[in-house]
């Protein structure tokens, strides 16, 4: 069983130490592939270093609406230079907090601009986008439909909205993909979305080394947990681990690594 993990920032200084280990146990877990996501022009360049070292990870970049004041006034022309030099690559993380954590973020009127010039960028080199959004879901749509088609394809990471938003993001067409957060008891938006999700349409994450699932070792997230949310989406979904594995790793290979061969 191959798993491919559709979220996660191995590019955080806290995993530095133990990188190549946690790279180890991931695989040993089954995790395949793993789908980095670069937050701002600081990590940007350690995402580059990690995918040319190793054939199975896959590079987003993009400027996380909880960093926008870090970035520089290159920050365009530097991101289009990497979506440029990396044809594989996705445009992500990226989007919208109306309460972010941390003293980085800009105003929802700043992060809603910065987020549509990123999203004209994918637009324009036909690359998947990885989007973050907390409690902003209306805005957000909006913002969707004022860009219009994602050519690339789209996600939402770690999707904690309700079913009636479910259904209008996947009526744009988006994939959503879900975290450690499901495996919290008092998650019950998760049990109500996941078994009206698609089964083309899904995906798993780990976000790490955030959202340390419940039952694993802490106090990091890591790739190597990626089983733990694929048995709990399982059970939500009254599916086998093997159907769920097989049908996210499809899913997340088609958007993010569509020249690989099945």
């Amino acid at each position: 069983m191959n798993l491919f993990d559709a979220h996660c920032h191995l590019q955080d200084a806290r995993l530095a130490e133990d990188r190549a280990g946690v790279l180890l146990r991931a695989r040993a877990a089954g995790v395949d592939r793993i789908a980095i996501k670069g937050a701002s022009e600081v990590d940007w360049s350690e995402v580059e270093l990690l995918v040319e070292s190793d054939s199975f990870l896959h590079p987003s970049f993009g400027l996380h609406p909880w960093f926008l004041k870090q970035r520089t006034s290159e920050w365009a022309v530097r991101l289009n230079a990497l979506l440029e030099k990396y044809p594989q690559a996705g445009v992500g993380e990226i989007g919208i907090d109306p309460d972010p954590k941390g003293n980085q973020a800009e105003s929802i009127e700043v992060q809603e601009e910065i987020f549509l010039v990123q999203l004209e960028m994918a637009q324009r080199w036909k690359r998947p986008v990885s989007i973050h959004c907390r409690g902003a879901w209306g805005r957000l749509l909006d913002l969707l439909d004022r860009a219009g088609t994602l050519p690339g394809g789209w996600m939402i990471h770690c999707f904690g909205g309700s079913v009636e938003v479910a259904q209008e993001l996947l009526r744009r067409g988006a994939y959503l993909s879900f975290s450690g957060t499901i495996t919290r008891p008092n998650n019950r938006r998760a049990a109500e979305v996941l078994p009206c999700v698609p089964a083309e349409r899904l995906l798993l994450e780990t976000d790490a080394p955030d959202l340390l699932p419940i039952g694993a070792v802490g106090p990091l997230n890591a790739p190597e947990n990626l089983p733990r949310i694929l048995a709990c989406v399982a059970f939500l979904r009254g599916e086998s681990e093997a159907e769920v594995a097989s049908m996210t790793y499809q899913n997340t290979c088609r958007l993010f690594a569509p020249t690989l061969e099945l």
